[in-house]
């Protein structure tokens, strides 16, 4: 078995820039299988612009992204949904005019096993009952927190290895921030490996199995979700404690 086997997703010295300002500057992490890892830091760190390089969305200045053990820097997103890496953009991304059904579905565009697709979508609608209530509904009537539900119920349905949630508690009252990491939870719990950009650094770090500190575009601290709770220079920073 090679070294980085049990590696789902690496990084090495990953480079991304935006019109000449480097927004990401050489970083490296990685993800085990069945991990879920989060990346916390503040507004303009970087941590979106890494997602998004690892999806394809923008392109990489330099460095390498591995996934499954074989460079993906440069290939494009639809390809990397079929490999099972998929992503839950911050501001949710649902098609508005379509029900939840029917956005549920695009999740599965790439899928041809109906009976599988099927199974899943009541997955789904286990999972987030709520949806299950409104099916018929268009998204964009949808409160937030039920948006986010749909665009996590939406990735699902591609069945991912590697999640990347980006954002998910943004903007939702309390209440549904604790259902929503619940069920992030319970997708780790299945073996769905995941990768999370959170603001709120206790729910991620708590959550997480490690996490990595972004700060200017570097990582300045990595460790167990536990150890990070622990640091100083983390509660103070993130915690909002002295």
């Amino acid at each position: 078995m090679r070294p980085d086997a049990e590696m789902l997703l690496k990084l090495n010295n990953l480079e991304v820039s935006y019109g000449g300002i480097r927004a990401v500057k050489g970083i490296g992490l990685h993800v085990g299988r069945g991990e879920l890892v989060s990346l916390i830091g503040a507004n303009g760190a970087g941590k979106s612009t890494t997602l998004r390089a690892i999806c394809g969305l923008v392109p990489v200045a330099g460095g390498a992204i591995h996934y499954d053990g074989q460079s993906i820097a440069g290939l494009p997103s639809h390809t990397l949904v079929r490999r099972g890496l998929v992503m839950v953009p911050e501001g949710r991304g649902i098609f508005g005019k379509l029900t939840i059904e029917e956005n549920l579905q695009m999740g599965a565009y790439s899928r041809d096993d109906h009976a599988e697709v099927e199974r899943d979508k009541d997955h789904v609608f286990e999972l987030f009952p709520r949806l299950a209530e409104r099916r018929n509904q268009s998204a964009g009537t949808l409160s937030g927190g039920e948006q986010q539900m749909l665009a996590m119920g939406r990735a699902m349905l591609s069945r991912p290895r590697l999640l990347l949630l980006d954002e998910p508690s943004m903007g939702l009252a309390p209440l549904m921030v604790e259902r929503i990491f619940e069920v992030i939870r319970t997708i780790a719990s299945e073996g769905v490996t995941i990768l999370l950009i959170e603001q709120n650094a206790r729910l991620a770090l708590e959550a997480s199995n490690r996490g990595y500190v972004m700060e200017s575009g570097r990582i300045t601290l990595e460790g167990a979700g536990t150890q990070l709770l622990d640091d100083p220079k983390v509660r103070a920073a993130y915690l909002g404690e002295e």
